[in-house]
């Protein structure tokens, strides 16, 4: 969609600009218990294999106790890695004495911890854990099921709303329903991402769709069986599974922000009463969630190795930089005569195009008939392309599926016509096209230039509409 306009004349699906997802390195935000693990369960060459989704799917064969014992001792390591850092921050900042111990003392090993770490830009939305905090105070304060949030970020030195959002949450923070259960981190750094990410149970991103750009924190959090949380936008839109960790749906409900701001908040504290802390709380007779267990290896299983900077890599080299190496290579043979050869046939092609003339056509009108399933339907065009061969201009016809509402259309495809006549400058191309779907169409025909050599049609996007 952010690229239509450089091309008129073509819809969006037929552009050739693709993409690749972000990917984070696994060696470097694997945690030393995690990699201990990966390597016993894996196979020590388990780095140079990322690609083998079959090694990952190993981890469901290692016990629910074994995984549930490793991130219960990183959620403890965690609690007290921050319970320090408060201390030392504390003393710096000359904080209440009294609050900090407070702080110290309501932090709980056993608790259920989520994280919500990364720059305090405000399309990140990180208000909105705090529309109701009468809500937000029951869920955390639940004597049977209490859960605790870790938050930390900076915010860039001109953005003063996002600093302001961090001076509410620090302050919300202080108020004594939330002490220990809403903690903000100070000097949000690499080591601290690293503790964050492995040991919290559950990483959360709340962006406004659909300005999230990727959200590697995540990406690091799933590799160490942290699940992740938040709306279906940047890498959770393609990496969320139903058995791997929560989403907000990618539609937006409401054209208001915040209409749609109070619905997904509403939706966060329903999941977390209704479905999180069930997960989480629900215990066997050995004390382990086994529900909870089996998504964190479904995360690590099916989530996480698509993400990886191997992976990364591995998409460029595919899509990209073989198609561009091989291409190169094809340009520079016999002292560069097929770029040489292209040129001269695009400036012959520029010279001649605003002369090309439709003489005759006779294509189905969609308007006045109606197109019955199983049968087939012709058309014709006569062009005079003004001295150029018949073969150099193509002729084809675009269709799309009509959209109800305030939907899209469908690009459905196109089909080339047949240059079935050619005598001088006259060329005659013909089509025949079954009906084999129900529904409302568009068609559309339009002329463009034609070259075998030509990698895509934006290398050289002349066309134009009959």
């Amino acid at each position: 969609d952010m690229f239509t306009g450089l091309w008129p004349g073509y819809l969006t699906d037929e552009l050739h600009v693709g993409y690749v997802t972000n990917g984070v390195h696994l060696p470097t935000w694997l945690g030393p218990e995690w990699k201990k693990l990966y390597e016993k369960s894996f196979g020590e060459n388990c780095y140079s294999r990322q690609e083998d989704r079959m090694m990952w799917d190993r981890i469901k064969l290692v016990s629910d106790g074994e995984i549930w014992d490793l991130k219960s001792e990183e959620r403890e390591g965690l609690i007290d890695y921050i319970k320090e850092r408060i201390s030392v921050a504390s003393t710096r900042m000359m904080d209440n004495p009294g609050q900090m111990l407070e702080i110290s003392t309501a932090l709980n090993k056993a608790a259920l911890t989520i994280g919500f770490a990364r720059r305090f830009a405000t399309y990140k939305r990180a208000h909105l854990l705090f529309r109701d905090l009468e809500r937000l105070a029951r869920i955390v304060n639940n004597p049977e099921k209490p859960v605790q949030f870790v938050f930390a970020g900076k915010a860039h030195p001109r953005d003063i709303p996002g600093q302001d959002l961090i001076k509410m949450i620090v302050g919300i923070s202080k108020r004594p329903e939330f002490i220990g259960k809403i903690v903000f981190l100070q000097n949000y750094d690499i080591q601290l991402a690293k503790r964050l990410v492995r040991g919290v149970d559950i990483w959360m991103n709340t962006p406004t769709r659909p300005l999230e750009a990727s959200g590697t924190s995540g990406e690091k959090g799933v590799m160490n069986g942290t699940m992740h949380f938040s709306v279906l936008d940047g890498w959770w839109a393609e990496g969320y599974r139903e058995d791997s960790g929560w989403a907000l749906p990618i539609e937006r409900s409401f054209a208001n922000q915040e209409l749609q701001d109070e619905l997904d908040a509403e939706r966060i504290y329903t999941l977390l009463e209704n479905d999180i802390t069930e997960k989480f709380y629900g215990r066997n007779e050995n004390d382990i969630p086994e529900d909870w267990v089996g998504m964190i290896r479904n995360t690590i299983a099916h989530v996480a190795p698509e993400f990886t900077m191997n992976r990364m890599l591995r998409d460029y080299i595919d899509r990209f930089y073989m198609k561009l190496y091989e291409r190169s290579l094809k340009l520079r043979e016999k002292d560069y005569q097929l770029p040489k050869e292209l040129a001269r046939w695009k400036h012959r092609i520029l010279t001649h195009w605003k002369n090309i003339k439709v003489l005759e056509y006779d294509i189905p009108d969609v308007t006045r008939e109606e197109f019955k399933v199983g049968e087939t339907y012709t058309g014709r065009v006569v062009l005079d392309v003004d001295g150029l061969i018949a073969g150099e201009i193509g002729v084809e016809m675009v269709h799309t599926k009509t959209a109800g509402g305030n939907e899209k259309s469908v690009f459905g495809g196109t089909q080339e016509f047949e240059c079935t006549r050619s005598e001088g400058s006259i060329a005659e191309y013909t089509f025949m096209l079954k009906v084999d779907e129900t529904g409302l169409f568009d068609i559309g025909f339009r002329i463009f230039p034609k070259h075998k050599s030509i990698p895509h049609r934006m290398d050289f996007p002349l066309v134009r509409w009959i």
